[in-house]
């Protein structure tokens, strides 16, 4: 395995470090994230922004949509140069990477430049309404309801663990639209802007949230949304659902990697256990690279391997997960405190929000069910990669 980049990756590098260098925020903006558009200091609309006008934001998509047209590899090279200095490119993660991005894939031209550019611009925000109560990792069993009438779907029901709901301008929320039929088949997708008549926010706190909330319960009562709202086909939401989890989960190996990374740098074993757990967690590190650079290489070559994705997410996840608790481990009583009053233990750069090693090892959990849940992506390669019968 080759693991260099031809001079055409190297010379998109260059001129992506030269950018940086001369646009980046500071170090004090950098750790000044925020998980939803509360409260967002005007630097970062700034920065996103920028981003946008000099194809940055998202290098893989055109000009007009705030790229420069980069294939996969310069794609990969990007989001580790901009990982590796700490800098977020968005305030709103999930509108831009994954809603706007869904938009461009699905939706019309007059939806692309209503709703997917003012997101990528940092104009308005977008949140994902996809889990229920009753439909988490098996959304094919959601229930909201959105019926035709004339020209416009009313919509009643309920989403919950919708992050940022409670900030964002608009919902890309999958309904259900036929009854009738399998499951799969009956569920459409539509853009519900939050102002609406009928939808209630109700955001409620997680173990790692302090006093900035993200999660929401989302209620739609008698919801009137234009026709025009729909995004792509009438009962074809399932395509935009897997698109829209293809565009979250094609590098997101790479954030594992780099919580691994940081792992290591805080992570200060003693003894002889403590260090043979040290080792295994640099080994996963090592093997999550090593298997996303062979995948990475393969989508290069324009081949698609859904269960190479799978693989490395519950690699990555599971694997983050195992070393918080054993670090949590190690440090004792500490892994109680907040860094500022217990050295070495420093919380990672890049979610300041996160005050100790517990916070860290709970935050943990949310790797191994965000984007498809570990269950998931062992029936996936149970199925894909060992052939095994879907019984």
């Amino acid at each position: 395995m080759q693991l260099t980049f031809d001079a055409e990756v190297e010379e998109f590098r260059a001129e992506l470090v030269a950018f940086l260098d001369a646009n980046a925020p500071t170090e004090a903006e950098a750790v000044e994230r925020s998980r939803s558009s509360s409260d967002v200091p005007p630097w970062a609309r700034r920065w996103q922004r920028l981003l946008f006008d000099n194809g940055w934001l998202l290098p893989g998509n055109p000009p007009e949509f705030g790229g420069r047209n980069a294939n996969i590899l310069q794609q990969a090279v990007h989001m580790a140069e901009l990982s590796r200095r700490r800098i977020y490119p968005s305030f709103n993660p999930q509108g831009v990477g994954i809603i706007a991005a869904s938009l461009l894939s699905f939706g019309t031209e007059e939806q692309k430049h209503r709703w997917a550019v003012p997101i990528l611009r940092a104009e308005i925000t977008a949140s994902l309404g996809m889990s229920e109560p009753g439909a988490g990792s098996d959304l094919a069993s959601l229930r909201t309801r959105a019926v035709v009438e004339g020209d416009h779907f009313v919509v009643n029901g309920q989403k919950v663990w919708t992050s940022g709901a409670h900030d964002a301008d608009v919902l890309l929320t999958f309904v259900r639209t036929d009854p009738d039929v399998p499951k799969h088949r009956g569920i459409s997708v539509l853009l519900i802007p939050t102002d609406t008549p009928g939808v209630t926010r109700r955001p409620f706190a997680s173990i790692c949230d302090g006093d900035e909330y993200d999660f929401n319960e989302v209620f739609f009562e008698d919801a009137v949304v234009p026709a025009a709202n729909l995004v792509g086909e009438l009962n074809q939401g399932w395509r935009v659902a897997n698109g829209s989890l293809g565009h979250e989960r094609t590098l997101l190996w790479t954030s594992f990697a780099d919580r691994l990374h940081d792992l290591l740098n805080d992570y200060h074993p003693t003894g002889p256990l403590e260090r043979d757990r040290y080792a295994t967690l640099a080994m996963d590190t090592q093997a999550l690279r090593l298997l996303g650079s062979a995948a990475l290489a393969r989508a290069a070559r324009g081949e698609q391997d859904v269960a190479a994705l799978s693989v490395l997410k519950l690699l990555g996840s599971e694997a983050v997960q195992k070393g918080s608790e054993q670090a949590l481990y190690a440090a004792g009583i500490d892994g109680l405190t907040h860094p500022a009053t217990t050295a070495p233990f420093t919380p990672l750069n890049q979610d300041t929000f996160i005050a100790s090693w517990f916070e860290r090892y709970a935050r943990s959990f949310a790797g191994t069910i965000a984007g498809g849940t570990s269950e998931i992506q062992r029936t996936i390669i149970a199925e894909r990669v060992l052939g095994l019968p879907r019984s």
